[in-house]
């Protein structure tokens, strides 16, 4: 009995991590300017389904939507595969820190308190990152090494952003720190009635199980 309930529970989860990755997929590919910003600095919501999957099906399944999301994206990569990483990196941080939170106590304020942490946790990720893997493989690839070029951009906004350490602190954190506000608040929205459609589909599930037994 025990064991037929965890394999519907993992068809279950398994549905939902299916559903989830593709809509992550589909909103990798929208991407909006922020003005104030470099311009190589968009925002995208694919963090979305990453968080509501670490709400529904825990912190793990988050981090699995983000990594089916980045490796399905992988091919179509412009920058050897670096941005998918950096993606994945500061997506599997996100997802993992809010799902975790929130697994402990499922209420609105955890879930509150769990995106704010997350958004910060990403944010901060984001400096690591970039200043040791993602800009130096940057300014590899596309600035002949001179990571001067880059600095240069965000210049243009602050003169004050003079070397990159700067630069990241000043643009690169407060820019992330929104996204993931952003996409929390999204998340908060819509989660109540999606969580109720998940439940649905795990009733279906459920059903047609017990229907071919």
């Amino acid at each position: 009995m025990a064991e037929a309930k965890s394999n519907k529970s993992n068809v279950t989860k398994l549905v939902v991590t299916a559903m989830l990755s593709a809509v992550a997929v589909a909103l990798q590919y929208i991407e909006v300017s922020i003005p104030l910003v470099p311009s190589f600095l968009k925002l995208d919501f694919s963090d979305i389904p990453e968080l509501i999957g670490a709400f529904v099906i825990g912190p793990v399944g988050g981090v699995i939507i983000c990594l089916i999301k980045n490796l399905i994206h992988l091919p179509l990569t412009s920058s050897v595969g670096v941005g998918e990483f950096s993606n994945f990196l500061l997506g599997a941080v996100f997802a993992f820190t809010a799902g975790i939170i929130y697994k402990r106590n499922k209420t609105k304020t955890t879930a509150l308190i769990a995106c704010l942490t997350a958004s910060m946790a990403m944010a901060v990720i984001s400096v690591v990152s970039n200043y040791f893997v993602v800009y130096p493989v940057y300014a590899q690839l596309w600035a002949g090494g001179d990571m001067e070029i880059i600095i240069n951009m965000y210049k243009a906004l602050l003169p004050a952003s003079d070397n990159l350490i700067k630069s990241l602190l000043i643009f690169n954190v407060p820019f992330t720190f929104i996204k993931g506000l952003i996409c929390s608040l999204a998340t908060m929205i819509i989660y109540k009635p999606l969580s109720n459609l998940f439940v649905k589909l795990n009733s279906a599930i459920n059903r047609n199980k017990n229907s071919s037994n």
